[in-house]
C-alpha cells in the first residue's frame, strides 16, 4: 500500500517553500516599488508641458492651433535640455556606482528619469502627428536648433554681463599703472635736476682752482720784469 502521509510531507515541505518565496518575492517588489516612489525625482517639475496641457485642456474660447503647435515645440525643447542631461550624466553615474561612490537610490532615480524622458518623448511624437502628420519625425530637430539658439544666447548674455566688470577692472589697472608710470617720472625729473646742480657745483670749484693757479704765475711774471729793468738801467 501506498503510504500517503510519507508522499504528503515532502510535497507539503515543497509547497510550503514556494509560498514562502512567492510571498518574499511579493513583500519585496511592493517595498521596492514604494521605496522608489518615495524617492525625489530626478527632475523637476516640467512646466512646458503642464502649460501644453492647460492649453490643450481649454474649451471656451478654443486656443488656436498655432499657439498650440508653439507650446508643444516649448515642450520638446525642455525634452531636449533634460535629454542632453541625462547622456551627459550616465557615463560619469556608472563609473561612480562601479566604484561604490554612489548609493542604489541614486541609480535608482536616474532609471526612473530615463524611463520618464523616453515615455515622454513617445507623447510628444504622437501630439505633433495629431497636429500634423510627419511633425512627429522632425519635431526634435526643430527643438534642438531652438535649444542650440538659446545656450548660445546664454553664453552671450554671459559675456555681456562680464564685460562691465572687464571694464571696472581695466579702469583700474590702468590708473595703477599712469600714477607709476608719474611716479617714476617724478623720480627721473627730481634725479635731472640734482645732477645738474653738481655739474655747476664741479664748475665753480674747477673756475676757483683756476684763478687761485693763475695768481702765482702772474706775480711771477711781474717781478721778472723789474728785474729786467734793473739790468737795463745798470748797462746804462
Amino acid at each position: 500500500m501506498v503510504d500517503w502521509i510519507s508522499l504528503a510531507v515532502p510535497f507539503a515541505y515543497v509547497g510550503l517553500l514556494i509560498g514562502s518565496m512567492a510571498t518574499f518575492s511579493y513583500l519585496y517588489r511592493t517595498r521596492k516599488a514604494s521605496r522608489a516612489a518615495s524617492l525625489a525625482p530626478w527632475f523637476g517639475a516640467h512646466t512646458t508641458r503642464n502649460i501644453y496641457l492647460s492649453l490643450l485642456h481649454i474649451e471656451q474660447p478654443k486656443v488656436p492651433d498655432s499657439v498650440l503647435k508653439a507650446a508643444l515645440l516649448r515642450r520638446a525643447v525642455e525634452d531636449i535640455h533634460r535629454i542632453v542631461e541625462i547622456r551627459n550624466a550616465k557615463q560619469a553615474l556608472q563609473s561612480l556606482l562601479q566604484r561604490g561612490s554612489v548609493g542604489d537610490d541614486l541609480w535608482q532615480r536616474f532609471q526612473r528619469a530615463e524611463k520618464e524622458i523616453e515615455a515622454e518623448l513617445r507623447d510628444v511624437v504622437q501630439e505633433a502627428n495629431a497636429f500634423t502628420p510627419g511633425w512627429g519625425q522632425t519635431i526634435f530637430q526643430n527643438a534642438s536648433e531652438v535649444a542650440q539658439n538659446q545656450i548660445l544666447k546664454a553664453r552671450v548674455d554671459e559675456l555681456q554681463a562680464q564685460t562691465a566688470d572687464e571694464k571696472a577692472w581695466w579702469e583700474k589697472k590702468r590708473g595703477t599703472i599712469r600714477s607709476e608710470f608719474m611716479k617714476e617720472l617724478g623720480a627721473d625729473e627730481g634725479s635731472g635736476v640734482q645732477t645738474k646742480s653738481s655739474d655747476d657745483d664741479t664748475v665753480l670749484v674747477d673756475t676757483a682752482s683756476t684763478a687761485s693757479m693763475s695768481r702765482p704765475s702772474t706775480a711771477g711774471s711781474a717781478i721778472s720784469g723789474a728785474s729786467s729793468k734793473k739790468r737795463g738801467k745798470g748797462k746804462k
